[in-house]
């Protein structure tokens, strides 16, 4: 009873003493630390984080045995630990700023017309690939990608399957580069992405995956790639690519990237 005696003072004094101020103080601590977990979950920098967890126990462990270097060396590492994060996170540092300062992901653009939309790149981006065009698509989303990306033809065009199919056919002028995105409307086409300088990506990789992943290394973008050698549909999002898509898998990456209700039905044809 004394320590449940105890717990309840402890909430008393904790209540009496509570500012409003202090709750939003909490309540905004708590969002920026969501936030923060929700860049580490998409950009995939757990493996980074496990690392630094990894030499903070060495850290503890050189304390508790002894091992004067091991710690000395730890001791300088951790002293400096606010540069290292800077230095290693610097693209979902830059990607998390520009997120706070950016658009509403089509706020002007109706639920009807963002289905459609859908609709219209999922069926031209799997008609592409069935004629063996090669193809890039960028879907802007939260963050501008002008300053990442080099402009090309302004468009300014509906988005439909039969323009997609033009602006890729190798006999039209701008086949090579990619068209974006954004509002619901086809801004630009003939667009060069800036190219990925993971030195881990696989070396048999082309300039158009590349490229899509350079993209959304520093952007949420998400980009659609098809294949002229092996006519398959590559999804590039958040500096990751997931080969060899099919029409289920690209619908269901638009009505996720265009935040809509996932409404896609199987291939067997029951709704999920």
């Amino acid at each position: 009873m004394s320590y449940l005696s105890t717990f309840w003072d402890n909430l008393v004094f904790i209540g009496s003493h509570l500012r409003f101020l202090d709750v939003f103080d909490i309540l905004l601590v708590w969002l920026v630390i969501y936030r923060v977990l929700m860049i580490i979950r998409r950009t995939g920098t757990v493996q980074i984080l496990s690392g630094l967890g990894i030499l903070a126990i060495t850290y503890i462990l050189s304390i508790w045995f002894e091992l004067f270097t091991m710690n000395w060396l730890l001791e300088k590492f951790f002293s400096n630990l606010f540069v290292i994060i800077v230095v290693l996170f610097q693209a979902e540092i830059r990607r998390a700023l520009a997120h706070i300062g950016s658009h509403p992901l089509f706020s002007d653009v109706s639920v009807a017309m963002e289905t459609h939309v859908v609709e219209e790149i999922a069926k031209g981006i799997i008609s592409v690939a069935q004629k063996g065009f090669g193809a890039l698509v960028v879907i802007e989303k939260d963050i501008l990608v002008d300053y990442y990306i080099e402009i090309g033809t302004e468009m300014d065009s509906k988005v439909s399957a039969e323009i997609v199919q033009s602006i890729f056919h190798p006999q039209a002028p701008m086949h090579d580069g990619a068209i974006l995105i954004r509002s619901g409307k086809i801004a630009y086409a003939g667009c060069f992405l800036p190219l990925s300088k993971n030195p881990a990506l696989d070396k048999n990789l082309g300039t158009r995956h590349r490229a899509a992943i350079g993209l959304t290394e520093e952007t949420d973008a998400l980009v659609l790639v098809v294949s002229e050698e092996t006519k398959s549909i590559s999804i590039v999002s958040s500096g990751h690519m997931y080969p060899n898509a099919e029409l289920y898998d690209v619908r269901k990456a638009l009505y996720e990237a265009f935040g809509l209700k996932y409404k896609l039905m199987h291939p067997e044809g029951s709704s999920t």
